[in-house]
C-alpha cells in the first residue's frame, strides 16, 4: 500500500473544502447580501449629468450681444480624495493651503455633500487648463467639466442683457421641485433678459451612463442622452444705436429708452451710468460686481429706464393733459387762458391764445386752467365732493396711456409708477380735506406723478400712432423660427378720439422748429417733440424730452432723461436729435457729428455744464 496514499486525500478534501467556502463566500456576495450587489453597482455603473450650452442673445439685425465662451470647471468630490500630495496640487493650481482646507470645507458642507462633486474653481480658460489637464489626471477625487461663461463682443446694454451665476442654496431649495430642476452647480439668469427669459435660454440637460473601474476611471459609455442646447434670442435692440446712447450719456446720470412706435419693440434702452456686462461674467464676479455696489458713487447697478417713483414726468405731461381735455370737451383748441403768473410761476413767451401756442411755448397757467376744468367739474356743490369725483375720472383716463398701470412687458422690474388716487391724497390730508388747490402740482407733471422713462418714451409712441400703442418690449422672438409672445401683439387704445392728436403733433412740431426744443432740430427730418424741466431742490433741475420722427409714419419715438440738466432744450432734446439721426439715416451730418462731440464732451452728474445748445 501506498504510504502517501492516506495525505494525498487529507490534502484534496482540504482542497475542497477551501474551494467550498470561498464558492459560498462569493455567492454570499454577490446574491445573498444586498449590501455588496448595491456597492457593486455603484462601483460599475455611473450617471453623468451633461449640461446644455446656453443660449445665445443677438439684436434685431443679427448682431452678437451674449455669446459663449468655453471655460473648464475644476470639480472635487470629497470623498473620493485619495492620498495627494496637497502642496503640489495647491501649486499646480494656483491656490494657497488655506484656500484649499476652505474649498475642501465648503464642498463638504451646507447643500454640498462629500460624495457628490462640488465646485472647486470656476471658469477656468481653456489655455490654462491645458497647461494642467495632464498632471490634474493623477489626483483623485478632483475632475474637470467643460463649462462656458458669457461673452460680451460689443460690451455694451449691461442692464438689459442681465447676468447669471452659479445657483444659490435657496435658489437650488425654490426649484427642487421643478419639472427640469436645477443642479447644484447649474448656472441661472440673475437679472435682466437672462432671467426673464431663463427657462428657454437654459435648454435641457443630457445624461451620460458608463461604467468605471475601482480607480474612477471611465472605461466603457453605455448610453448617452445628448443635451439640448438653449434657445437664442432675438431681441429688438438696435446695438448701433444702444452703443451710441451709451456714449453720449457718458458722464452723465440718466437714461434713454427708444421705442419702434409701430410694434412696441424697444429700439435702445440706456441707463448711465453704465458698466461693462464681462465685469459679470466668469471667476472675478464677486469682487466686480462687490465693486460696482459699494465702491461707486455713481450707482451704475442702478437700471434708471425702469425708475418711477423717483422721476416726474415734467411739462411733457402737459400732453396728456390737452388730449384728455379735448376728448372730454372740457377745452377747445381756440380755448385761452392767460399767462398768469401769480398763480403758478413761468417764463416770458407770447400769449396762449390757443392750446397749439401753450404747448410750443409750454406755458404753466394754462395747463393749471386746464387741469381744474378736469378736476372741478361741477358735478357737486360740496368741493372737497366734486374734487374727488373730477380726480377719479382723471385717473381713469391718464391710466389708459400705461401710467399708474403695470405694463405686461419682459422688462424685469418695470412698476406702474405713481398716478395718485382717493386713497392716497385721504391718507395724506384726510378724507374730505382736500381738492383742487391742494392737488394743482399735477398740472404741470410735478406734485404726486412719477413714471419710468419707458413710459415716457411710449407716450411718444402714442402720440405718433394718434391713439394707440403695443406693450413696450425687447424681444422678437424666441428661437429661429419662433413668434413674438402674443401679449405684444394686442393694439391697446388710449380710448380718445384720434382727430385730437393732430394739433397736439402740429403743436410738437412747432416746440422743435419755434419753441423750447430748437437744440432738436434735423436738417430734411420733421422732429415732434416736448421739453420737460423736471424740479429738483437739491441742485439743478433735471432735463427731459420726448419725440419721435418722422412726422409722417413715424418710425421711432423716445424718451431722453438727463439729471440735473436743467431745462429739456439744454441737454435732452440734442441728444435726442442725435438719436434720430442716426437711426433714420444710418448717419450723422456734419452739424450731428459737431452735435455729438459737444455732448460727449460735457460732465454731468452734479451740476450743469457751462456748455448749452
Amino acid at each position: 500500500m501506498d504510504p502517501f496514499q492516506g495525505r494525498r486525500w487529507v490534502i484534496i478534501l482540504i482542497v475542497i473544502l477551501i474551494g467550498m467556502v470561498f464558492i459560498f463566500r462569493l455567492l454570499f456576495v454577490q446574491v445573498i447580501d444586498p449590501k455588496w450587489k448595491n456597492r457593486a453597482k455603484v462601483i460599475t455603473l455611473t450617471e453623468k449629468s451633461i449640461q446644455p450650452p446656453r443660449g445665445l442673445i443677438y439684436d434685431r439685425n443679427g448682431k452678437l450681444l451674449v455669446s459663449a465662451n468655453q471655460v473648464y470647471d475644476i470639480m472635487v468630490t470629497p470623498k473620493e480624495i485619495g492620498t495627494i500630495d496637497t502642496l503640489a496640487l495647491c501649486s499646480l493650481l494656483g491656490i494657497s493651503k488655506s484656500q484649499f482646507d476652505d474649498k475642501i470645507i465648503e464642498a463638504s458642507s451646507g447643500y454640498n455633500v462629500s460624495y457628490k462633486a462640488s465646485l472647486f474653481i470656476e471658469g477656468m480658460y481653456k489655455e490654462d487648463y491645458a497647461k494642467i489637464s495632464t498632471a490634474l489626471k493623477k489626483y483623485s477625487g478632483f475632475a474637470a467639466v467643460r463649462s462656458s461663461e458669457r461673452g460680451y463682443p460689443k460690451k455694451i446694454a449691461a442692464h438689459i442683457l442681465g447676468y447669471i451665476r452659479k445657483i444659490s442654496k435657496e435658489q437650488y431649495d425654490n426649484h427642487k421641485n421643478d419639472e427640469e430642476p436645477y443642479f447644484k452647480n447649474d448656472y441661472i439668469g440673475i437679472t435682466g433678459l437672462e432671467s426673464v427669459y431663463e427657462n428657454d435660454l437654459r435648454g435641457q440637460r443630457g445624461k451620460e451612463f458608463y461604467l468605471k473601474d475601482y480607480k474612477g476611471n471611465k472605461k466603457e459609455q453605455i448610453e448617452e442622452n445628448k443635451p439640448v442646447k438653449g434657445k437664442n434670442l432675438y431681441t429688438s435692440i438696435d446695438s448701433d444705436l444702444q452703443q451710441l446712447g451709451e456714449q453720449l450719456m457718458k458722464n452723465k446720470l440718466g437714461c434713454i429708452v427708444a421705442i419702434e412706435p409701430k410694434t412696441g419693440e424697444i429700439l435702445s434702452m440706456v441707463s448711465a451710468p453704465t458698466f461693462d456686462p464681462s465685469l459679470l461674467s466668469g471667476k472675478n464676479f464677486s469682487s466686480n460686481y462687490k465693486a460696482l455696489l459699494k465702491n461707486d458713487s455713481l450707482k451704475p447697478l442702478i437700471n434708471r429706464p425702469i425708475y418711477n417713483d423717483s422721476y416726474r414726468p415734467g411739462s411733457i405731461f402737459k400732453l396728456v393733459q390737452s388730449l384728455i381735455a379735448l376728448n372730454e370737451g372740457v377745452i377747445k383748441l381756440n380755448s385761452y387762458f392767460p399767462c398768469n403768473k401769480q398763480i403758478i410761476g413761468c417764463h416770458n413767451h407770447e400769449p396762449p391764445y390757443n392750446l397749439k401756442i401753450a404747448i410750443q411755448h409750454s406755458c404753466n397757467p394754462y395747463f393749471y386752467q386746464v387741469y381744474k376744468r378736469l378736476i372741478l367739474r361741477g358735478q357737486n356743490s360740496n368741493i372737497f365732493i366734486d374734487s374727488r369725483l373730477g380726480l377719479e375720472k382723471w385717473r381713469n383716463a391718464v391710466q389708459k396711456f400705461g401710467i399708474g398701470v403695470k405694463l405686461k412687458t419682459d422688462i424685469p422690474g418695470l412698476k406702474k409708477g405713481l398716478l395718485p388716487s382717493l386713497d392716497f391724497y385721504d391718507s395724506w390730508y384726510g378724507k374730505n380735506r382736500w381738492a383742487f388747490s391742494t392737488i394743482y402740482s399735477n398740472s404741470i407733471g410735478e406734485g404726486e406723478l412719477g413714471v419710468s422713462p419707458i413710459q415716457m418714451a411710449n407716450l411718444a409712441a402714442i402720440i405718433a400712432n394718434k391713439g394707440y400703442y403695443y406693450t413696450p418690449h425687447l424681444v422678437k422672438k424666441i428661437g429661429k423660427n419662433g413668434t413674438k409672445r402674443p401679449e405684444f401683439l394686442k393694439q391697446l387704445s388710449t380710448e380718445i378720439d384720434s382727430v385730437f392728436y393732430n394739433p397736439v403733433i402740429d403743436a410738437m412740431e412747432r416746440v422743435v422748429l419755434y419753441g423750447t426744443a430748437k437744440s432738436a432740430q434735423i436738417d430734411s427730418i420733421s422732429v415732434c417733440g416736448k421739453t420737460g424741466t423736471v424740479e429738483n431742490k437739491n441742485f439743478n433741475d433735471h432735463s427731459v424730452f420726448i419725440a419721435f420722427a418722422p412726422k409722417e409714419n413715424p418710425k421711432i419715438a423716445l424718451a431722453v432723461y438727463v439729471e440735473f440738466g436743467t431745462w429739456g432744450g439744454t441737454w435732452a432734446a440734442p441728444i435726442a436729435s442725435v438719436l434720430i439721426e442716426k437711426f433714420l439715416k444710418g448717419k450723422l451730418s456734419e452739424k450731428g457729428k459737431v452735435k455729438k462731440m459737444k455732448i460727449e464732451k460735457a460732465i454731468i452728474l452734479n451740476k450743469n455744464s457751462d456748455f448749452t445748445f
